[in-house]
């Protein structure tokens, strides 16, 4: 009976370890942070209650949340589309060469080109304000969302393809039992790659494209010179992808639960 807590205490400790270890680094930025507040002006590094005071106030107040709602909206609104179409364009490579070598050329050149000159061409062929984000946002991720599912489909077990076709599967139970558990992996990965870039996308067209958002509004802080009010909108951002990354967590733990974990680690 004096043995039974031992496991708690375990588990306790590797909690603590865990938390420690993701605190650790923004920790260590708070203190370099501060350290820049005691030797440089404040305008440039206000102090880091400020810049929660500020957090709190965007957050708190619904005239300015809304801007991060409609922020976080357009950054969901783009990747779906572009998920979308990257997904019909991935399985129409993997289907065709020759559709694969008349595509490929052009989702490179795509690719070349900044989101910068998106949002001018943006503005000079579309009038509505959110049909422009969703072109911008979704050009730019339409290429990487193709090869990453292309590179999903292509990396599925061949053997194992052949292996289940021999039950003669119906199509729905070929999809849901085969290709969505083979290629789900990579697909939450490239969902979690091109969230964090388009959350940069977003800001570039928000502060040129937009009448709000948080691009928007970091522009007004510029023009402001407030610091604090930049940090504050920035972090609305971290926020928003530190978010969406733990769902993606979560659905990849729940959709993977079937798997054996591995008591070593490479």
């Amino acid at each position: 009976m004096m043995n039974a807590p031992a496991p708690r205490q375990g588990q306790a400790r590797a909690f603590s370890a865990r938390v420690l270890s993701v605190a650790a680094p923004f920790v260590a930025l708070a203190m370099v942070w501060t350290g820049a507040t005691w030797f440089l002006p404040e305008a440039l590094f206000p102090r880091l209650d400020k810049i929660a005071i500020r957090t709190y106030e965007v957050m708190a107040n619904w005239a300015t949340f809304k801007d991060v709602l409609a922020t976080a909206a357009r950054i969901m609104a783009g990747l779906t589309g572009a998920f979308i179409f990257g997904a019909i364009l991935a399985l129409l490579m993997q289907r065709s060469k020759a559709f694969e070598d008349f595509i490929s050329p052009l989702l490179n050149f795509f690719q070349g080109i900044p989101a910068l000159a998106w949002v001018v061409f943006a503005i000079i062929w579309i009038k509505h304000i959110e049909g422009r984000i969703l072109l911008i946002m979704v050009v730019t991720a339409l290429p990487a969302f193709t090869f990453q599912i292309l590179g999903a489909l292509r990396a599925m077990s061949k053997d194992l393809f052949e292996m289940v076709l021999s039950f003669r599967p119906t199509r729905r139970k070929m999809f849901t039992k085969m290709i969505l558990p083979s290629i789900l992996p990579d697909i939450l990965t490239a969902w979690r790659v091109n969230i964090g870039n388009a959350s940069r996308v977003v800001v570039v067209a928000e502060l040129v494209g937009a009448t709000g958002g948080v691009g928007y509004r970091l522009l007004e802080q510029q023009q402001l010179f407030d610091m604090a009010g930049a940090m504050a909108w920035t972090l609305q951002l971290v926020f928003f992808v530190l978010v969406t990354q733990k769902a993606l967590t979560m659905i990849e733990t729940r959709a993977f639960r079937y798997r054996a974990r591995s008591e070593r680690s490479l």
